[in-house]
């Protein structure tokens, strides 16, 4: 495709509606992913799959519809693309099979999706210790099925994965949750409101029942989690809870403390970030139709904000109207009317947000951190040592690199950041923590790559 009218980056539930609505109203898209094939992390390998993996459920097989909307004339997709810079323009510079360029369009639309929050504690870098999110990774893609496993953590994805496994055979030997009754005490008040969303809660109640009825052990208000080594290569997984110390065997310990949003791509394009407090994260300041303060630039999904599959693929059909309207291919008019039925889905869908992210707000239990526990896992810097940073002076994420190098390494900070703030902030209730930068290249890539770049200013893919 030459001279696309659109770039998406990221081809989850956002980016591929925002597709499909951009072209079949006659927008010329390009779709970079770095994934093999789309569906994001939600629908991942969905193509694939199909109806061949029923265990997933109806919310999975949902996506199906969304991937064969691809196949259109307007829409040109790039997987295996590594996107590692914008600039204004807009222009992405991005890498596959081994090769850089660089391609503008006159909008682009970042739909990059979420990452599971890190929940380190000691013994969470032992083999065997693994996010609850890469294990669903393995059962979309590869059909591995997790056995053995205790769930640990806090969020809906532990109720939604403790599930498929039950489906698929494998139930989990416990769920070891982090909320605690003054959470659930909290969130009732967001009750009536959370029903305009009712489907929503109809399907986590579902899925607690499926977990009753198979009697999974549940532990609530856990906290001190501790994983270390035992015999025959399994985890001896403890923690408090309940005023009494636990200590369970597993061959499996899937951790979740619930996802925030993937926010290097847009803070490396200059785009205005907020704190939300509720979500203790950043998200990408827009507007209803995803409209950023960068000329040219949009966001869509849980990039923007973190609401699950349903409101990511409103997000991209709104994007997408408005961009068709910023390109003079659809009225204002039609941009309203046209959205006027997804507008309403959303506020309803965004009507459960504050009662999930009351009941299952980010605590404690992965952030009283002993000092040997590794923070930084990309350069092996413990709690401990960034402690001592503190207390020699550094006062903010730049001194902490300064000094210990933690967030220097391949991930950038992804698995990191967030951790080291907090550890920065104990004791100090005043104000939110300052924006993080990024900068490019926001992916690594090797010098080659750079040096062997066209000087001309634009290639076509």
């Amino acid at each position: 495709m030459t001279d696309p009218d659109l770039i998406i980056v990221g081809s989850g539930p956002a980016g591929m509606a925002a597709a499909s609505v951009a072209a079949r109203s006659g927008a010329r898209v390009l779709i970079l992913d770095e994934q093999p094939r789309p569906g994001g992390q939600i629908y991942r390998n969905i193509g694939e799959n199909r109806d061949r993996l029923g265990w997933l459920g109806k919310g999975y097989a949902a996506g199906t519809e969304l991937v064969d909307d691809l196949d259109h004339p307007n829409i040109h997709c790039e997987f295996g693309a590594t996107v590692w810079r914008s600039d204004p323009g807009p222009t992405v510079c991005w890498s596959q099979n081994g090769h850089s360029q660089v391609t503008s369009a006159p909008y682009l639309l970042l739909a990059t999706g979420a990452q599971e929050r890190p929940v380190p504690f000691p013994g969470w870098t032992l083999p065997g210790v693994m996010p609850a999110g890469a294990a669903q990774i393995l059962m979309k893609t590869s059909t591995l099925l997790p056995r053995d496993a205790i769930l640990a953590g806090s969020g809906p994805l532990l109720y939604l994965v403790a599930a498929q496994m039950i489906d698929a055979g494998t139930p989990p030997k416990a769920l070891v949750e982090t909320q605690t009754r003054s959470m659930a005490i909290r969130s009732a008040r967001h009750l009536p409101r959370a029903a305009f969303a009712l489907p929503l809660l109809l399907k986590g109640l579902g899925l607690l029942h499926k977990i009753r009825k198979h009697r999974i052990p549940r532990f609530t208000g856990a906290t001190a989690f501790r994983a270390e080594t035992g015999n025959g290569g399994t985890i001896q997984f403890s923690f408090d809870a309940s005023g009494k110390a636990h200590h369970h065997e597993c061959g499996l310990l899937l951790t979740h403390q619930g996802v925030v949003p993937s926010t290097h791509m847009t803070r490396a394009a200059g785009i205005a970030h907020e704190w939300k407090a509720t979500q203790e994260c950043f998200h990408p300041t827009s507007d209803l139709w995803g409209r950023t303060d960068q000329p040219g630039l949009h966001v869509a999904g849980d990039g923007a904000g973190i609401a699950g599959a349903e409101v990511a693929a409103i997000a991209g059909r709104l994007a997408a109207r408005d961009i068709l309207h910023q390109l003079r291919l659809i009225s204002a008019g039609t941009r309203d009317q046209t959205s006027a039925s997804d507008r309403g889905a959303l506020w309803r869908a965004l009507a459960i947000r504050p009662f999930l992210d009351t009941a299952y707000a980010p605590t404690e239990a992965f952030q009283s951190l002993t000092d040997e526990t590794i923070v930084c896992r990309c350069e092996e810097i413990t709690a401990g040592e960034l402690r001592a940073a503190v207390a020699e002076g550094a006062t903010g994420p730049r001194h902490i690199k300064t000094a210990t190098r933690a967030g220097m390494g391949p991930c950038q900070g992804r698995m990191c950041d967030l951790t080291v703030r907090g550890i920065l902030s104990a004791n100090k209730t005043t104000e939110p923590p300052a924006q993080p930068r990024a900068r490019n290249p926001i992916k690594p890539i090797p010098l080659g790559e750079l040096a062997a770049l066209a000087s001309e200013p634009e290639t076509k893919p």
